[in-house]
Order: structure tokens, then sequence, then C-alpha cells
């Protein structure tokens, strides 16, 4: 994608609306996370049916697309922070118009079932912010390093990242996208206008929580008899959490280590993506390097 759009940069004083486009949530979480971001100059604004409930979900359909329509619209609000995650993005997809993104584009913060819109802005052509959300700002507070590497996006910075070599990494250097986010949530979405998970020279980035090892295992075998892994420059491992072991296999790197031992490209595995406390913070549809060495693995972006 040529032409992509980054957000303009958050100043002092901006407004950062709070959604949530998904699950329901507990007030308290949201409350936490509001002096972290006044913190740091921002004005946190809790849209009217964050803090709802209807259902699993924190409300109707119509009362989540309002939410995220309304801060979309509005002139003052830089940032969209997504509450949490859990399910429920994926029924917004088709009522936001490009038009509408496009227009003023905006900062979208989340992970999770997030990843769906963040395929929804990628589609659109703009980055958006794969991190944590309200649970971790509040838990950790200001001076937490992920916490820090997300605001330092937000005023403009370009991260980069290295850690400690895996003993399955497979070395090489490759520049694309960085595109991925949850693999159920992402593969949920092949096929629709908002598959993002196999687009051409890009570097994939996969995570998950609770999902048995043989349904990921479905799932990589979907990507590679489809081409997925012919397409994409290089391949991120993230963490996959609260899953148990099967018959098959004690743990889930060693059937991803199976899965991928064949392919062509740089791998980096257990990068801190995810859902754990170290969760490092990426630029959906950036361009980045990632290259892989014997002693570490590194994502750099590019200006």
């Amino acid at each position: 994608m040529d032409n992509i759009v980054f957000p303009r940069p958050l100043r002092r004083g901006d407004r950062i609306a709070i959604v949530s486009p998904a699950s329901k949530i507990d007030a308290s979480v949201v409350e936490g996370a509001l002096p972290v971001l006044k913190e740091q100059g921002w004005i946190p604004e809790v849209y009217p049916h964050a803090l709802g409930v209807s259902g699993t979900y924190s409300g109707t359909v119509e009362d989540r697309l309002a939410d995220l329509t309304d801060a979309l619209s509005d002139s003052g609000i830089r940032a969209i922070m997504c509450s949490r995650g859990g399910y429920g993005a994926v029924h917004l997809l088709d009522r936001i118009s490009s038009e509408l993104l496009q227009a003023d584009p905006k900062w979208i913060i989340g992970f999770s079932d997030i990843s769906a819109l963040h395929a929804l802005m990628s589609r659109n052509g703009i980055v958006s912010i794969h991190s944590s959300m309200c649970r971790h700002l509040g838990a950790y507070g200001v001076n937490d390093e992920d916490s820090q590497s997300l605001f330092g996006i937000l005023r403009g910075e370009m991260p980069s990242y290295c850690v400690n070599a895996h003993p399955w990494n497979k070395a090489g250097s490759a520049v694309g996208q960085v595109l991925g986010g949850n693999l159920a949530v992402l593969s949920a979405l092949i096929g629709t206008p908002y598959d993002i998970i196999g687009r051409e020279g890009s570097i994939l980035f996969i995570e998950d929580i609770a999902e048995p090892i043989y349904k990921v295992e479905r799932i990589l075998y979907q990507m590679r008899l489809s081409g997925v892994f012919n397409r994409i420059n290089g391949l991120v491992i993230g963490q996959f959490t609260e899953y148990r072991p099967d018959a098959n296999y004690s743990d889930m790197l060693t059937m991803i280590h199976d899965m991928t031992s064949d392919l062509n490209m740089p791998v980096a595995y257990d990068f801190p993506i995810g859902h754990v406390d170290h969760n490092l913070p990426l630029i959906e549809s950036a361009v980045a390097e990632l290259s892989v060495t014997p002693e570490s693995a590194c994502l750099r972006y590019l200006g």
C-alpha cells in the first residue's frame, strides 16, 4: 500500500475518546486509565455507551456504532482508545464508511478483538496502534515501558524493538507493512474485504488466547494452503496463552514450529505481543524492517 496515512501526532490538550466497541467492561478499569492519560496532558472522554451492558456487549450494535462514529466525526478527538476487546467489533465493520475514516484520520488503539478494527483501518489506508488498553494503563501506571512506547507513538515517534533470540528463530531480514493481531479474529476475516492476513510483502504478526492447539493448527493450515506464507516477507510469532496441552503437542510453540520450520523468510518466535503484561505496541500498516540474527530479533519502524 503506497499511500498509507498517519493520523497527526497528539499535542497537549488533545482529547481521547474511550469507547467499548465489543464486550462490556467494569467501570473501575476505565476509571483507572483516566489519570494516566491526563498525566500526558491529554483529555480522556468516556463515551455514553462505553460502560454500558447489553448481554455480553457494552451496548447494542447501534449503541456501539454511535459511540465510534461520533468519536470519528468529532474534529477535536484525536485518538480513540478501545476500553477492551472480548467479542463484537466485527459487528461494526461494514457500517463505518470509508469517507468517515478518511476525512479526518484518528488513532485507533487496542488489541485482541480490536484486531478487526485494525483490519478496517488498514483497508482504508490508515495506520493504527495494536497495544494494550485501559486495564494495562490503570494497573501499571504512567512509568510502564510499554505505556511509554504507546505515548511516544501517539506523539509521532517511530519505535524500534529488539528481543533476545529464540532457538527456533529463522535468521534473515525483511521489509514490509506490519500487519496482524489476534489470529482467530483475523482468520475469520479471510475472504472478506477486511482480509489483511496475507497481504503481499507484509510482515505478519500473530497472537491468541484460549484457543486449543488443534484450532490454531487448523488456521495455520488454511494459511499455508491458501498461499499466505508465499506472499508475506516475514513472520513474528507473539504470545499464545491460556491453552491446554493435548495428546499431540505439549505446547503451542512446538506445533507452530512444525508448521513454519520450512519457511524461507525471517521468523521471530516468542515476541512480547499479545495477552501478556509485556505487550509491545505496534503500528499496524506502517512499514518496518524485521531483522533476525543468532543474537536477537529486532523490529524497527522506518520513517
